[in-house]
């Protein structure tokens, strides 16, 4: 099996590459979806956010809202915060290998690969990536953003062009989707030659 990480920042459309391999029949472990789904109804890290951040969850759910207001901009805090999600994350992604232990290849969808030191467990890295421009316009158009907000999740990710750099492959998604789906494919070809292409 090879394991691919795939990443990118905020805004480059690392969501809709993921996508993109799961149309093609690449098993995809998504650990944003897994922690949406672990912080949600009765998830297995509500009650442990909640002992950690008194008032953060409502409803057998975590607040997110109010997570964040409680870690962000506090070092301290957002360290003990991941030190709950991450093992946790850990496990539904060995879990997630298990499953598709015969798959030649996986995707390991995981946003904060190099900040989390993630990029150890996986064979290559796929970087997902778009000119600041278009980042720009595409964070700024979500509901409730903000630049202050904006510049404060770019500050805790490693630099675009940083990531490029560490990258075994770089997809760019600033053209034509089709373009974006004909990378995805070339990377697939040249991880798995037999797949044609």
């Amino acid at each position: 099996m090879i394991k691919l990480g795939l990443t990118g920042s905020i805004g480059m459309g690392k969501s809709t590459v993921a996508t993109m391999f799961a149309e093609e029949g690449i098993p995809v472990f998504d650990a944003d979806a897994a922690v949406h789904r672990l912080q949600g109804p009765d998830g297995a890290l509500v009650v442990p956010i909640e002992a950690a951040f008194p008032g953060t969850t409502a409803e057998g759910a975590v607040d997110r809202s109010a997570l964040r207001a409680r870690v962000i901009g506090d070092a301290e805090a957002f360290a003990r915060l991941e030190a709950i999600v991450h093992p946790v994350v850990a496990e539904e992604r060995n879990a997630f290998l298990v499953v598709n232990a015969d798959a030649p290849l996986v995707v390991l969808d995981i946003p904060l690969l190099f900040e989390a030191g993630g990029w150890d467990k996986v064979d290559k890295i796929v970087v997902v990536s778009a000119p600041h421009a278009v980042q720009r316009e595409r964070v700024l158009g979500r509901p409730g953003m903000t630049e202050e907000r904006f510049q404060t999740i770019l500050d805790k990710q490693l630099p675009d062009t940083e990531k490029r750099a560490r990258a075994d492959f770089v997809i760019a998604t600033d053209g034509p989707f089709e373009d974006t789906r004909a990378q995805v494919r070339a990377v697939i070809a040249c991880l798995l030659p037999s797949a044609g292409g």
